[in-house]
């Protein structure tokens, strides 16, 4: 079952789909009978369907495997309210927590299984919001923006920066970026910030891209083996591009994260029956 709410944030609407586990979960052990929770952060300019309606799928197909899902809208993007290049990367964070604080309260979700699924920008504000919110049990983050300034200056030609400087605002794609929201992409740094994250975590990243690079990935997997705690599995899928467009390369995706979130599960059930 699905269904779309709205999810107030301060003065903002967030518009949000959720999606209802279609099964009870499978696994024993203690628990085990709650349900598992993730959350996708869509990327910059995006919204909770996806190119070619990639989070519709995800979000469908970890529902099957028992998973209670939701997807939303960044302030100013898809059908929420608000102008996104408003605010900045603490905004979306600040969103994020909010959209947390909801979802754990529309089942009876075991706060041990909460992940978040973020792409692009959203991978860089799922590690963000992981650093400062423990409710956060592991990420799973497709083709991550590393060096947020210059991603997504690099997006959006540093003619549109120097724009929203001197003139403060810059039209790119429709939407009107302010200084803050480009100084607020300065103000962060994933990689440093990714070794406080004590939980588990899934890299994924296309040797296609042509967005983010796929160093990135390699650069993500050394940051978090660096760690005293949790573990970090990086997935790099052949030829496959920002989004995963071929429909190839998008089943290797959803295959190879939903392997790893069903391994995680299992690992988990182990260690507790160890315990006990």
């Amino acid at each position: 079952m699905e269904r779309n709410i709205v999810i107030r944030h301060h003065d903002l609407d967030l518009t949000a789909s959720i999606h209802y586990p279609e099964q009870e979960p499978q696994l024993a052990g203690r628990g085990k009978s709650r349900t598992p929770l993730i959350v996708i952060c869509h990327g910059f300019v995006g919204s909770r369907i996806g190119v070619d309606r990639l989070f519709v799928s995800t979000a469908r197909e970890l529902a099957a495997d028992g998973y209670m899902v939701v997807r939303f809208d960044y302030a100013g993007c898809g059908e929420s309210s608000g102008e996104y290049g408003n605010e900045g990367l603490e905004s979306m964070v600040a969103q994020t927590r909010t959209v947390l604080d909801y979802a754990m309260t529309c089942s009876d979700i075991d706060p041990t299984r909460v992940t978040l699924i973020g792409h692009s920008l959203g991978g860089a504000v799922a590690i963000l919001t992981s650093v400062r919110d423990q409710r956060v049990k592991s990420l799973v983050l497709w083709s991550a923006v590393g060096h947020p300034f210059n991603d997504i200056v690099k997006l959006t030609g540093r003619d549109k920066y120097d724009q929203a400087v001197i003139e403060g605002k810059a039209d790119h794609l429709g939407y009107s970026f302010t200084p803050i929201y480009f100084d607020s992409l300065g103000n962060y740094q994933p990689f440093q910030e990714a070794k406080q994250f004590n939980g588990d975590v899934l890299v994924i990243h296309g040797t296609g891209d042509d967005v983010i690079p796929v160093d990135y990935a390699f650069l993500y997997q050394k940051v978090f083996w660096t760690r005293s705690e949790g573990r970090c599995d990086k997935e790099i899928i052949f030829q496959a591009d920002h989004t995963y467009s071929n429909g190839t390369h998008r089943r290797e995706l959803l295959d190879k994260t939903r392997q790893w979130l069903t391994g995680r599960e299992v690992a988990q059930t182990d260690w507790q029956h160890w315990m006990i």
